[in-house]
């Protein structure tokens, strides 16, 4: 679809909003927008220490989105069919104000009138004193970050003296707050935190909280991945299986990237996220705005296409639409499934990107 057939960009009825497709035929239909580089954690797969360290040159402030930025580019995504926002980072509740980009964010509408969802990924260290402003902001969904519920092996892999007990907590004052459906990401790593698969699944059942296992992944190139040690979905869900009987459950929606299984005793839901050992690049559905406006069509991309300079320069919704349609239109990475031919291949670290 190019910009000259399509309708114009406010009030579009929706037997005549346009479907944007890329070359594989993936609609456009999530954005996830990291808010900043910096995170208070340095967990070792994302921001190891060694790489960001004291000396660390992040982004100025000058070159990050404004929030007034941020809101127009998602305006213009919105009337191109995104109908969920996420908020990354970096750890995006360093972001001073946050909740006032939450406010503007929630007020927009899907092409069919709906609110679009806003959704936030965080490492919880300061979700217990925001959850309630967050909520109040219109904030639709929370997923939290944690790798262990053992402050050692937890300390390991944040590499930070935060403990277990913080983010526990964050995740209490979230559901307090009135947020259902929070989310929990554990990355499996081999050796590190696999013997705590069982403890995690235990801890979670019965909470109203779906946890979800992710294979250790190959983002960036700084985390010095190795295949050995991944712990394959399959692997974990079969520990989890072995003492808790699971029943697999279909998918809400096109792009949905984790597996999602039922606790046959009716104690809820688990998930695994397979992007290494089931990648699902063809029906990934998702656009990546990061921190200093460049946008990238998958999470182990090694460039991005500039919008900020466009919005720097006074440039129309129009104008700011065909980048993001000629992006999304030429767009037919699919990294995945092809990550066994592109050794060597330079990629984004997660941190700027958003995960």
């Amino acid at each position: 679809m190019t910009l000259e057939n399509m309708p114009p960009l406010s009030g579009i009825p929706n037997e005549l909003s346009p479907l944007l497709t890329d070359s594989l035929q993936r609609p456009l239909r999530d954005l996830r927008i990291s808010v900043t580089d910096r995170c208070n954690m340095r967990c070792t797969y994302c921001m190891p220490r060694a790489v960001f360290d004291e000396n660390y040159a992040y982004l100025p402030r000058a070159e990050l989105l404004t929030f007034e930025e941020i809101e127009r580019v998602a305006r213009v995504f919105a009337d191109l069919g995104v109908q969920k926002i996420r908020l990354t980072g970096g750890e995006p509740l360093l972001r001073r104000g946050i909740e006032k980009l939450i406010e503007r964010l929630a007020l927009l509408r899907t092409l069919q009138g709906a609110p679009v969802e806003i959704a936030l990924t965080t490492n919880a260290v300061l979700l217990a004193q925001k959850a309630i402003a967050l909520k109040a902001a219109g904030l639709s969904r929370l997923t939290v970050s944690l790798d262990s519920l053992k402050d050692d092996t937890f300390k390991r892999m944040t590499d930070s003296d935060t403990t277990v007990a913080t983010v526990l907590e964050g995740i209490a004052a979230a559901k307090q707050a009135g947020f259902a459906g929070i989310k929990v990401n554990m990355v499996v790593r081999r050796g590190v935190n696999d013997a705590e698969i069982l403890p995690m699944a235990a801890h979670f059942r019965h909470s109203g909280v779906v946890l979800r296992f992710i294979e250790y992944m190959d983002v960036g190139c700084s985390n010095d991945w190795r295949k050995d040690d991944m712990v394959s979905a399959s692997e974990t869900l079969a520990i989890v299986s072995s003492r808790y009987p699971v029943t697999p459950v279909a998918p809400d929606f096109r792009g949905e990237v984790a597996e999602r299984w039922r606790y046959d005793d009716g104690a809820g839901e688990v998930g695994v996220i397979a992007s290494v050992t089931q990648a699902f690049c063809r029906d990934c559905t998702r656009m990546r705005l990061s921190t200093d406006g460049k946008l990238f069509t998958c999470l182990f991309a090694s460039t991005g296409t500039d919008i900020r300079s466009a919005l720097r320069h006074d440039a129309g919704d129009a104008s700011l639409a065909r980048i993001i349609i000629e992006r999304w239109g030429s767009r037919d990475d699919r990294y995945s499934e092809l990550r066994h031919l592109e050794n060597g291949r330079t990629r984004i670290e997660m941190s700027y990107i958003g995960g």
